[in-house]
């Protein structure tokens, strides 16, 4: 019987079937392509599952692909991954100005690992109703100046405002898979449960049937949405450090580099100080924004000290 993940919480996991609700855990161990994850199975996972003779649980005999997945490295295990989520159609980011500030460093990580399965991102801007001074409101244009030219939208959000949620973002779910992740205290939780307000009933149910107890901030869960799709909600993240990327890979997950790749004088250019380099004349020809080059600086070199 095939079915998908909709809540892992480490031993055992909630599969959605044609038959209903399960509780499955994983027989056996599975290789994952030579990565090594805390994780083996993710929130969004197809699997193949096995009742247990003379038991009310199951088994997961087998993980189909996945076409897709958004991957952190661990803050626990050192060179281990976790996988966020799978098979996911688009993602959103929630971030906040202030209390806690979202970096734009930490937006280019999230970026970086949905454009390297070119999975669509989107960013939401929360808490538009606290009032806010005007460093804050500059660095709101800063990210209205930056991403929505590299076709990322930004939208400004309160998820207070329940009716406008419900009119904005529903239409944009139906049908489709949608991760949502942000730092802790951004207003995930108040956002998912304005726009599906069954979240927190459902989140019960499946507690109640899984009996395990498990802490909300510690382990995805997928939400059905209303008329079609999933919502999958992430617990919040203090840093998103994104998996091994080789060193000239890089630059194929920035946009804004990526048209003027192949152009440069070396095969082999990194795009730090070798002459000819085109993407660095583009930089200071203004194409490519200087935040957003940081980034990449940060993140190359980030990446070759850990190896």
């Amino acid at each position: 019987m095939k079915g998908r993940v909709i809540k892992s919480t480490g031993s055992w996991y909630i599969v959605q079937t044609d038959a209903g609700i399960i509780n499955a855990r994983l027989r056996g161990k599975f290789k994952q392509d030579d990565l090594k994850l805390t994780n083996p199975i993710a929130v969004g996972d197809y699997v193949e599952v096995k009742k247990e003779e003379d038991q009310p649980t199951s088994v997961i005999t087998d993980i189909l692909p996945r076409e897709n997945y958004i991957i952190r490295k661990s803050t626990r295990k050192a060179h281990f991954s976790h996988i966020l989520a799978s098979n996911i159609d688009q993602a959103y980011l929630i971030i906040t100005l202030k209390n806690p500030r979202t970096s734009l460093g930490f937006i280019d990580r999230f970026l970086v690992s949905t454009e390297s399965f070119r999975i669509p991102a989107m960013i939401l801007v929360n808490k538009m109703d606290v009032g806010y001074k005007e460093k804050d409101m500059e660095y709101l244009q800063d990210i209205k100046d930056i991403y929505p030219p590299l076709g990322y939208p930004v939208l400004e959000i309160s998820a207070l405002h329940a009716a406008d949620l419900q009119q904005q973002f529903m239409p944009l779910l139906k049908g489709k898979t949608t991760l949502l992740s942000g730092h802790s205290g951004v207003g995930k939780s108040t956002f998912l449960n304005k726009i599906i307000p069954e979240a927190g009933q459902f989140t019960q149910e499946i507690s109640k049937f899984s009996s395990k107890g498990v802490h909300t901030t510690t382990f995805a869960e997928m939400f059905p949405i209303e008329n079609g799709g999933y919502l999958i909600d992430t617990p919040g993240i203090k840093e998103f450090g994104i998996l091994d990327i080789g060193e000239f890979e890089l630059s194929h997950y920035f946009v804004e580099m990526r048209k003027y790749l192949g152009q440069c004088r070396y095969n082999n250019c990194q795009h730090i100080n070798e002459p000819g380099c085109v993407v660095l004349q583009k930089l200071e020809e203004g194409y490519i924004h200087p935040y957003r080059y940081d980034s990449y600086v940060k993140i190359l070199f980030e990446e070759d000290d850990r190896r």
